[in-house]
């Protein structure tokens, strides 16, 4: 299905005059992936306007209270273009907000004077012209996942929560179920277009693809894991999986991205805590993490499964061991079984299990436990290459079965499957380094009374600290740690109090890469309108923020306030 190659409702003019790297006959189609015939205008909402709670509320952490003087809801690609340009004119500092699931203050910013919240930019369809997918950054992943799949059958690899918003979380990278199956959302990008502004103070739309012969491939590049709001708004991103063009148009659009599988089994094992002691629990972890190390290669049969391990506080219900397959595989009970002998092996206690098949847009489609439940939050992660150590299992059981100081049975502590096709590609193919983990690790802790977050921060801070404490308090990659998500927004990693270990915190998210990242903020970003407490800086910013022990950030060598 192609589009016309004007907006639709809006016949004064070309759009393609605002974009950068089209031929003369490729402009922007919008063709929505539910019908509608008229795109309404853009929306500029300020603080007397009955809409701006809910515009600005839409952020998940309610440890956050946003204050931006404008909010401005846009439809189209053209719109965004008008609204960075305003923006830039009037000299306000602006945040985008696609799905409202930053981990941190990112958008949610005191001095953030403009919100764009591209959440109605949410079309997904074949672009004929680019022989490509196209995805809106505002659509969810819940969007895109059922408009791919019940159109063509077919999938982009990312993440577990439909509700996330795709333009952040495919800047940093993506991935989810189907990754260690199909590597990240990233290795199937073709192209990315972006609103940036010029030194000149210009905003226009560029589109940059992988193609080695365009002129723009650092900008695509540098969305591959470089993370959002560092170069500039993106309005689109094109998907086809690399070797599928061969140099030409496909006839069937089904060809270009993975087909994910019919139905999915799913295994769940769950121990009670009363039936588990310090020596049960650690050989639980170690054996997830022994399993993981020897299954992590691409190509591993037991790449394919998808497995997590939920470590809550005593309290918060039991340990709970989850894996999911192709349910069509032959194999796909015997790797199941196999799985959960090698965990469970000599943890002694007697667990439950539970199996369920479910059709793969059924399984993928379920809410997050946490949807419409907004309260304060922290979460921590790192990427590890190898499992927890003894002496990192026994610190993690002490914290969470201690009851002498803490109390929260809303803390818990994960273990994520990673690895297979996630790791065939190189470190530098593209901006997300992170292609030799086996494992992410992730803490959250979640709370509602205000008057607790110094508890809770407190509490979650010493577990990550103790956790690395050979490193430094941060996962080094220096000290065999794989270093942090960038999806995981976590701005203590920036506090010299809390990161000791001496390497910088773009080090922990970029590692080599972020040489190459500042480059492209060289050019693409020159004046530093994309910016927040985690952006990539340019040469003369600093290589980090200010942060005080309070978690409030802010940029050092630079004359922005501090960031929440």
């Amino acid at each position: 299905m192609s589009g016309t190659p004007t907006v639709p409702g809006d016949t004064s003019r070309r759009f393609d005059r605002h974009l950068e790297g089209a031929s003369p006959v490729a402009r922007y189609p919008q063709v929505p992936s539910a019908p509608h015939t008229q795109v309404r205008p853009s929306s500029v909402v300020g603080r007397h306007d009955p809409r701006y709670p809910d515009l600005v509320s839409r952020g998940i952490n309610a440890r956050f209270t946003p204050d931006p003087d404008t909010v401005r809801v846009v439809a189209t690609a053209e719109q965004a273009v008008q609204a960075v340009r305003d923006s830039v004119r009037d000299g306000t500092r602006l945040a985008v907000r696609s799905g409202g699931h930053c981990f941190e203050s990112l958008v949610d910013d005191p001095a953030v004077t403009t919100v764009i919240d591209v959440s109605e930019m949410r079309s997904v369809y074949f672009d004929e012209e680019l022989n490509a997918f196209s995805v809106d950054s505002g659509a969810t992943l819940g969007t895109m996942y059922r408009s791919l799949y019940l159109g063509w059958g077919v999938t982009v690899p990312a993440g577990r929560c439909p509700e996330v918003g795709v333009g952040g979380h495919i800047a940093g990278g993506g991935g989810g179920a189907l990754s260690r199956t199909y590597g990240l959302s990233v290795d199937h990008l073709h192209g990315v277009e972006v609103v940036v502004v010029d030194s000149g103070g210009r905003a226009r739309l560029v589109r940059a693809t992988r193609e080695p012969s365009d002129p723009h491939r650092d900008l695509w590049w540098a969305h591959t894991g470089g993370g959002a709001g560092s170069f500039g708004l993106v309005t689109r991103y094109l998907f086809r999986s690399p070797g599928t063009d061969a140099g030409s148009r496909l006839p069937d659009p089904g060809r270009l991205l993975p087909r994910p599988p019919g139905s999915v089994l799913r295994k769940t094992v769950r121990w009670n805590w009363d039936s588990v002691d310090e020596t049960a629990f650690c050989t639980l972890v170690r054996n997830f993490g022994a399993w993981h190390e020897r299954h992590a290669a691409p190509g591993d049969p037991g790449a394919r499964l998808d497995n997590s391990l939920a470590l809550p506080r005593t309290g918060g219900g039991p340990l709970t061991l989850e894996m999911a397959v192709d349910a069509t595989r032959p194999d796909a009970e015997e790797l199941t079984d196999l799985f959960i002998r090698g965990v469970s092996q000599g943890v002694g206690a007697r667990p439950e299990v539970s199996v369920t098949t479910l059709p793969w847009l059924a399984a993928t489609l379920v809410p997050d436990e946490f949807a419409g439940m907004k309260g304060r939050f922290k979460s921590k992660a790192a990427f590890l290459r190898t499992g927890w150590s003894e002496r990192q299992a026994r610190m993690v059981y002490q914290r969470l079965t201690d009851t002498a100081d803490y109390h929260n049975p809303a803390a818990t502590v994960y273990l994520l499957s990673h690895g297979g096709e996630v790791n065939r590609p190189g470190p530098a193919d593209t901006a997300m380094a992170h292609r030799d983990a086996v494992l992410k690790t992730y803490w959250s802790v979640f709370w509602f009374d205000e008057r607790e977050d110094a508890l809770h921060l407190d509490w979650i801070r010493a577990c990550y600290a103790e956790f690395f404490g050979d490193a430094g308090g941060v996962p080094d990659p220096r000290r065999g740690y794989g270093g942090a998500f960038v999806n995981y927004a976590d701005a203590d990693l920036t506090d010299p109090d809390l990161n000791r270990s001496g390497v910088p915190w773009h080090h922990l998210y970029f590692r080599d890469n972020y040489a190459a990242l500042r480059r492209v903020k060289e050019r693409w970003d020159p004046d530093d309108v994309f910016r927040h407490a985690l952006s990539v800086r340019r040469s003369g910013d600093g290589s980090a923020p200010g942060i005080s022990r309070s978690g409030t950030p802010g940029r050092t060598g630079s004359s922005d306030p501090p960031a929440s």
